[in-house]
């Protein structure tokens, strides 16, 4: 359907107001019917969705259409997470890290400039009331995709209670706005009052022409801060401060770096809940990573090998950076205790599974810990498969 105009008119109830829409003249919908088209206001484009309420007479060129809701967040749930001094940290997870890396280094420093090669973030560190957040979940993308569950960054940081924070992490493309289906590797500052978001965002699909990885810079194409389905996050307010250093060289054990930190403060505060979100580069070697398909599957995927069947899983090359969010344990939350997506200036990314080369592999992050959590959004109806 081509739409030539829009004009907003006032409608007596309060909520999700009336569109009228100005439609190319020969054009038709019946009743019940969906569009989509772009609203712009002075501080953002934003795209919506919108039902037919009215049918379309062939005489006239005007349609009454009603915004349809989207993700409506229900219900936001907060927790208060163990956060140990750094330097405690340091001690635990170096003598965890031993376990699986032959050589481990952890320490405090001075968090590097996150706007210079090769992170090119929108701030330049991860400190400031940092805070995780779980939006959305696995249950949302299988066993059936549910198309509707779309969510904003900046929706998203004033529900974690930190207007304006930089947030980074792992989560779905929003598929309404790119037109199919990826991998999404969120670096959003986003929009406070007098300030618009600074999106430098990457997304990651299948390439239709050789099947290959195709990642491409969101904002380059796409206006917003949309994401969809699910998303781990990391929000600050992306100051500089002490951090968490991790170098590692040589895994010698079965487990990637994120689910060895994880494991590590698992088994070292058995009684509390701890999470942890930042950044790491692989600095040589190989990974393994996945990309969904660009089509969701029509088919329910039930099981976790129908999923890993669905999926399409590459090997890449260093350097790579890894945006990571993970929690010790899930405190009853439904949460995917770790999400970690990857992106390179070389034009590969997705979802990090672990390195492919211990031999050589080499790692250097930055981490901190969250001081709360926040679940929004979570499945009413859930499962445990697809989470790996």
């Amino acid at each position: 359907m081509n739409i030539v105009g829009v004009r907003r008119r006032r409608s007596r109830s309060a909520w999700l107001p009336p569109i009228h829409l100005v439609l190319q003249p020969g054009c038709s919908l019946e009743k019940g019917g969906e569009c989509s088209f772009y609203i712009s206001s002075s501080l953002s484009v934003q795209w919506s969705q919108y039902r037919l309420e009215s049918p379309y007479p062939p005489t006239q060129s005007q349609c009454t259409f009603r915004k349809q809701e989207m993700a409506a967040v229900t219900k936001t749930e907060k927790k208060k997470l163990h956060c140990p001094a750094l330097e405690e940290l340091c001690n635990v997870l170096e003598s965890g890290l031993n376990k699986n890396f032959a050589d481990v280094q952890v320490g405090v420093v001075d968090c590097p400039d996150l706007t210079k090669e090769p992170f090119q973030f929108p701030v330049k560190g991860l400190c400031g009331n940092p805070r995780i957040t779980d939006v959305g979940g696995v249950p949302y993308l299988v066993p059936l995709v549910q198309r509707h569950k779309e969510y904003d960054m900046n929706t998203v940081s004033k529900e974690v209670e930190l207007p304006g924070a930089f947030i980074l992490g792992a989560a779905a493309a929003p598929s309404r706005v790119v037109g199919m289906n990826a991998e999404f590797m969120p670096l959003v500052k986003t929009e406070t009052e007098g300030r618009p978001a600074v999106n430098g965002s990457y997304f990651s699909s299948i390439n239709p022409a050789d099947g290959k990885c195709l990642q491409e810079k969101y904002s380059d194409t796409f206006p917003g801060c949309q994401f969809g389905l699910m998303g781990n996050l990391y929000a600050c307010e992306g100051k500089p401060g002490k951090v968490i250093e991790v170098r590692v060289k040589k895994r010698t054990g079965e487990d990637s770096l994120v689910t060895a930190m994880r494991k590590t403060l698992e088994a070292h505060y058995p009684d509390k809940n701890l999470a942890l979100g930042g950044t790491f580069i692989i600095q040589k070697g190989k990974a393994k990573i996945h990309i969904m398909p660009r089509e969701f599957s029509v088919c329910p995927l039930n099981t976790d090998d129908e999923v890993n069947n669905w999926l399409k899983h590459y090997e890449i090359d260093a350097p790579i950076i890894c945006l990571s969010v993970f929690v010790s344990k899930d405190p009853g939350l439904d949460l995917r205790v770790e999400h970690t997506h990857c992106f390179s200036h070389h034009g590969e990314g997705g979802h990090y599974y672990i390195d492919t080369t211990p031999d050589t592999v080499e790692y250097m992050g930055y981490f901190l810990p969250a001081e709360y959590l926040y679940r929004i959004d979570r499945p009413q109806e859930s499962h445990a498969i697809g989470r790996d």
